[in-house]
């Protein structure tokens, strides 16, 4: 694991970044957890005390206004909550490269497998798309929202729509 000390940022206009919260890693640590990274690539371990799992560090080019780093965490309200500091505060950042396999819904894919046409629609899709999927459906709060939004993925697989067909026939 890599450790480093760094300050919660404050992101200003930035298109559909603006106004979040994050960190930059410096390149010393990329190169260490991932040599050559260009794109995006997930990370585990530390914020302070408050665990890391399934993390993203995304890439910012050389756009980046810190001279060694290319790469930032954005740290979300639960990460902020769970180390009680918000932008301006220092926090110890620890990381390892997370190989572990994304989490998949059990529940999904059981009912997927009623549906020929619609497994072959899910399979089609690249791993990064089915993971939206898993993470929409596991995200549930209620086991009646886990169920609906089953439902709704199996008949949209079936009719072969996108995940924003899906939701957005979900709305209506």
């Amino acid at each position: 694991m890599s450790s480093f000390v760094a300050t919660l940022l404050r992101m200003g206009q930035n298109g559909e970044k603006t106004a979040w919260t994050y960190i930059y890693v410096p390149n010393a640590i990329t190169d260490v957890l991932s040599p050559g990274q260009k794109t995006s690539f997930r990370v585990k371990g530390l914020l302070d005390d408050f665990p890391l799992k399934l993390v993203a560090l995304i890439p910012m080019g050389n756009t980046s206004e810190v001279e060694d780093a290319s790469f930032i965490i954005p740290v979300n309200a639960t990460m902020r909550r769970g180390i009680g500091k918000e932008a301006g505060a220092t926090v110890r950042v620890t990381l390892a490269l997370d190989t572990d396999p994304l989490p998949q819904s059990d529940d999904l894919l059981l009912c997927l497998d009623d549906e020929p046409g619609a497994l072959a629609n899910f399979n089609k899709m690249p791993p990064s798309h089915r993971n939206y999927y898993y993470k929409w459906i596991e995200s549930a709060k209620t086991h009646e929202t886990k169920a609906k939004r089953i439902a709704m993925t199996v008949k949209g697989m079936a009719r072969g729509l996108t995940y924003a067909e899906i939701l957005k026939l979900g709305r209506n």
